[in-house]
């Protein structure tokens, strides 16, 4: 490999959410964390380099965006997803939840209901709810050892009166990247009963060989002219402090829309730093991607035997996308409280405790695998010796 994905980067005391946070709220911070979805890992060599470049100008005064930047984005989505969009279509946010929040404010009234697929990233609750509106759950199922849409309950939900759901493609925290001909069903209801799906994908470039992603708008035009697309560079090439994402909107009556609120807002111009991150990542970043891909599945692979030989206790949701690893610890205890004390107390780690993600997730654990190896192992050793001493 090109880049040393083992080497380990202290992060603690550089203001670290995932690392610094521990001691405040875990109450230990020796606490090894793998919880918050950001990576250890150095972002690219061009990232890097393009932020110092922007650093030395010396004046952070307001920035603009170029077209190059529209290129970059447009250019990575025809190439690594081959899905064409026009600069056009691109509105500029802080982040996904932004997209996620202010689609329900302006496609929904209060007290209408929002679709979402629990177990599912606890923001979507909060848009919803924060919102005034209610959810309305249509809970995955397992079958064959992975999550799969509960179709008839989601067309009941939509015959209810639901007119937008919030769709995780892939999904988080299960790991699932959603199939075409399971997208195309979901689209075609979606189409029938006149419902806007806002798509949350922003792990979308962090899939498996063998698990290619749909974006769901790339399906028809149909299903462009419904659909709100939430994306972002940040979980790719781990540069979330940025605080930079964007939608993609083909409808010109929607992204009218968002865009005058985004502008009311104020929350449209561009950040001295972010765009020429973004630029740099999808331009120059791909082998590098590349590499973390391989380096992230190795890391699932190590996962997933090491807890099948010391842990059987545990059953396992292998990943096909994303850098999460989804724990079936029900075996152990469905209370947070139990999988809490086993995890910061016993343990010493710091995985995310699976009832935020709905009443569906109790008993679950999310480990994030975006680590050096002898982290992964270290983590997994101490909680397996929680589990069995």
């Amino acid at each position: 490999m090109t880049y040393n994905f083992d080497q380990l980067i202290d992060r603690r005391n550089t203001r670290s959410y995932k690392w610094d946070q521990v001691g405040p709220l875990f109450g230990d911070a020796s606490i090894l964390p793998l919880w918050v979805a950001d990576m250890d890992f150095y972002s690219p060599p061009a990232v890097q380099k393009v932020l110092q470049q922007r650093t030395d100008i010396g004046i952070y005064g307001y920035s603009i965006k170029n077209k190059q930047y529209f290129e970059a984005i447009t250019n990575w989505f025809e190439r690594r997803h081959h899905w064409t969009v026009q600069p056009s279509w691109i509105v500029d946010v802080p982040s996904v939840v932004t997209t996620l929040s202010l689609s329900v404010d302006l496609y929904t009234k209060p007290g209408d209901a929002v679709v979402l697929q629990s177990p599912v990233y606890y923001p979507f609750y909060d848009v919803i709810e924060g919102n005034d509106r209610k959810v309305a759950r249509n809970p995955l199922r397992i079958e064959n050892g992975r999550y799969e849409m509960d179709f008839e309950n989601l067309e009941q939900l939509f015959k209810d009166g639901a007119k937008l759901m919030l769709l995780c493609n892939p999904h988080n925290p299960g790991g699932r990247v959603w199939e075409r001909s399971e997208l195309e069903k979901l689209a075609k209801l979606a189409i029938q009963y006149n419902v806007i799906v806002v798509s949350d994908e922003i792990h979308c470039d962090l899939t498996f060989e063998g698990h290619p992603h749909t974006p769901f708008a790339s399906l028809s035009e149909e299903a462009a002219n419904i659909t709100i697309t939430a994306l972002a560079a940040t979980k790719t090439f781990n540069i979330p402090g940025l605080h930079t994402s964007f939608a993609v909107i083909s409808n010109s009556e929607l992204r009218e829309v968002f865009d005058k609120r985004v502008k009311v807002l104020s929350i449209h111009m561009a950040n001295h730093f972010a765009q020429d991150a973004v630029q740099a990542a999808y331009n120059e970043g791909e082998q590098w991607l590349d590499e973390l891909i391989v380096y992230v599945k190795a890391n699932l692979d190590y996962a997933l035997e090491y807890l099948a030989e010391h842990a059987p206790i545990i059953k396992l949701l292998e990943s096909q996308g994303t850098y999460l690893l989804w724990l079936d610890c029900r075996a152990i205890s469905e209370d947070p409280a139990v999988l809490k004390e086993l995890m910061y107390k016993k343990a010493k780690v710091a995985f995310n405790e699976g009832s935020t993600y709905g009443v569906e997730g109790a008993g679950w654990l999310r480990v994030n695998l975006a680590c050096p190896r002898s982290i992964l192992e270290q983590a997994l050793k101490q909680f397996v010796d929680a589990i069995n001493n």
